[in-house]
């Protein structure tokens, strides 16, 4: 008994010993402190976006603004006869194309969808091929068919023996209007096709069903469903026509100036540079109101789907 004093007191002063902390992970940084360093190289590498923008694109605009600001440049431009007439040429030119796209573009995306026929879905691909296309091509196969030395003109030729054949539309507006509208319909198409592809198809069995006639279907159940596509489409295609000019200029159409063709006129042809800027300007203040416009449309068009 004497003996177990000793043996019991190391064995309490063991029990007594606190065992060594368990090594814990190291306490990490603040949570502040952790989304400053993320967000850090975020605006690192936005950075040379915007230098590059900055760069090839404001700066070049700035400079435009600028040599607009020349004494008197807005007065003797904006109230000149040429400038008016350039003016009104583009606008009455893009209403009257956008109005064609949408006659075009509404019955060839009614037909590619809804008419059965062998070789739609090479169409509608060749549609989505079509929009890559610069319009100076189309320009071009148009004077292959109706020029001057064109097919259609070679043909009456021939046939009748005349000097020169009868189609010299392609030089006047109505040769403009007919390149734009047979350039610009695919952008009214392409969105016209997915308009219709989440149509509900009950509807128009049920139209089916009740003996309505096609003519009815089309404006009673088809056109409203198409009618947002309809206004994003035709809002793209009248900011393109304001804009363009390789058709123009292709065309050689005597008397057809329209704003693009204005500036370039004034820049490279008479090297009136405060002129031409003060045309770009207004050209491209209305293009831009013209986008918000279009982009309002689509932003609709999509809520409504």
């Amino acid at each position: 008994m004497a003996s177990a004093g000793p043996r019991t007191a190391p064995s309490l002063r063991r029990s007594r010993t606190a065992p060594a902390p368990a090594p814990g992970p190291r306490p990490g940084p603040a949570p502040g402190a952790a989304r400053d360093r993320r967000r850090t190289p975020a605006r690192i590498w936005a950075l040379p976006p915007v230098v590059v923008l900055a760069l090839v694109f404001l700066y070049p605009l700035g400079l435009v603004v600028r040599e607009s600001l020349a004494p008197g440049a807005y007065g003797d431009v904006l109230t000149s006869q040429a400038f008016r007439e350039a003016l009104t040429t583009t606008v009455l030119l893009a209403v009257g194309a956008t109005a064609g796209c949408l006659v075009l573009g509404f019955t060839l995306a009614v037909v590619i969808a809804f008419v059965p026929f062998p070789g739609g879905r090479a169409v509608a691909r060749f549609i989505d091929v079509f929009l890559s296309f610069p319009s100076f091509l189309v320009t071009l196969a148009l004077l292959f068919v109706y020029g001057t030395v064109g097919i259609a003109n070679g043909l009456w030729t021939d046939v009748t023996g005349a000097a020169e054949g009868p189609f010299r539309f392609l030089a006047t507006p109505w040769g403009v209007l007919l390149a734009e509208i047979t350039y610009f319909t695919p952008f009214v198409v392409r969105p016209l096709l997915a308009a219709f592809s989440q149509l509900d198809t009950a509807h128009l069995e049920v139209a089916s069903s009740l003996s309505a006639r096609p003519a009815r279907v089309v404006r009673q159940v088809v056109l409203p469903e198409a009618l947002p596509a309809l206004a994003a489409g035709g809002s793209l295609v009248l900011v393109m026509c304001l804009n363009e000019f390789g058709i123009v200029l292709f065309t050689g159409a005597k008397g057809v100036t329209t704003l693009p063709m204005l500036v370039y006129g004034k820049a490279i042809l008479e090297s009136d540079y405060p002129a031409a800027c003060v045309v770009a300007v207004v050209n491209i203040a209305i293009s831009v109101g013209l986008y918000a416009l279009y982009r309002g449309v689509s932003r609709r068009a999509g809520a409504q789907r």
